[in-house]
């Protein structure tokens, strides 16, 4: 290994595109590889990196065989991330792969079975949990100050899906659907904050709004734009999720709660820096800082979240440690995802239990 942690970029859209400026920003690694079969990503990923000499790759295979990266992080469409990880995952290398980990299930639990074959990291990227505000509401709850947590509240009030390389996210059967490809992030907060299996989803949702006049080589769109998702919990807890992606207007795009028996956090983003604990017994409400750390070298989509994500995965590769967010953690978070979708096109609740989960 070289004196730099030498990454390489599977897949160089826009998530792809911003892990190279997190790589650039970040001291001990270099982008030595990009990978994609596309011009048009690979030209924004060589803007990117400003003249730097890197090796350019087609296809992923390539770059493995190639021997010369001591990581990768895999942000391709989510369709292509099995067969992606199926060769990674044969390999030593330490791998990165963006949410959500799988499209389906079955492709998630292929995934868990070779990752834990091996003995080299594979991290899974929901880089939601290092989000500053959201990380000291995490804080808040461990600390026990709510006493024993009782409600999980995630509501995001946003833009419609961006557009992405051959409009792939247009299309469910690329996704996972809008529950597994953008809401995986916060079912994966809720079983961080509830730490306990889920047993049951009820989901209402539909697409309403967005998209309902796109079509593509003769299909039309099939995304969800809003969906009300709850999830029971083997302990108790209740969480809930309010998705709307047509609601551009909203002060806040994401606002969490946790409530339990003493007491309430509460957080939003991108919010006023401040998480909010409020306590039963007098009805005061406390503002804590939850400022983005001035160290983080690029802020970039996600307050600070992915560069952060990035660098502790650096860090674990050089310290031989286990990942923060593993396999089983991307499983977990489609899980929920899927079982909602289920429930919307069923209209009934869905046990876990149904899914093998």
């Amino acid at each position: 290994m070289s004196s730099d942690l030498r990454v390489g970029v599977i897949g160089t859209g826009m998530m792809g595109c911003e892990h190279i400026r997190n790589v650039i920003a970040l001291d001990g690694a270099e982008v030595v590889a990009i990978c994609d079969p596309n011009d048009e990503p690979l030209a924004w990923a060589r803007r990117e990196l400003s003249g730097r000499s890197v090796s350019e790759f087609r296809d992923h295979r390539d770059l493995l065989d190639a021997n010369v990266v001591d990581a990768v992080i895999v942000a391709s469409p989510n369709f292509t991330h099995v067969d992606v990880l199926r060769d990674v995952l044969s390999t030593d290398v330490p791998v990165l792969v963006e949410k959500p980990m799988c499209t389906t299930l079955d492709d998630c639990r292929d995934v868990v079975e070779w990752a834990d074959r091996r003995d080299s990291l594979t991290w899974v990227g929901l880089e939601y949990r290092y989000m500053a505000p959201i990380a000291a509401l995490v804080d808040v709850v461990r600390s026990g100050r709510l006493g024993i947590t009782r409600m999980v509240s995630i509501r995001e009030h946003r833009f419609p899906f961006l557009v992405k390389v051959d409009n792939w996210n247009r299309f469910s059967r690329n996704t996972g659907g809008t529950l597994v490809e953008k809401c995986c992030h916060f079912f994966d907060l809720m079983n961080l904050v509830v730490d306990a299996p889920p047993r049951r989803v009820y989901a209402s949702g539909g697409q309403d709004v967005n998209h309902l006049d796109e079509v593509y080589d003769g299909e039309r769109s099939d995304i969800l734009d809003n969906a009300f998702v709850i999830v029971d919990y083997a302990n108790g807890v209740r969480a809930h999720l309010d998705l709307c992606m047509f609601a551009e207007g909203s002060r806040n795009e994401q606002e969490i709660s946790v409530v339990g028996d003493e007491g309430k956090v509460e957080a939003a983003v991108p919010g006023d820096g401040s998480v909010y604990i409020g306590t039963r017994r007098d009805r005061s409400i406390v503002p804590s800082s939850a400022t983005i750390d001035p160290s983080i070298a690029h802020v970039g989509f996600h307050f600070g979240a992915s560069f952060v994500e990035v660098a502790r995965f650096c860090d674990a590769i050089r310290l031989g440690a286990k990942p923060e967010v593993d396999v089983h953690a991307g499983l977990a978070s489609v899980a929920i995802g899927v079982a909602a979708h289920r429930s919307i096109e069923e209209g009934r609740p869905i046990e876990m239990s149904e899914l093998g989960s």
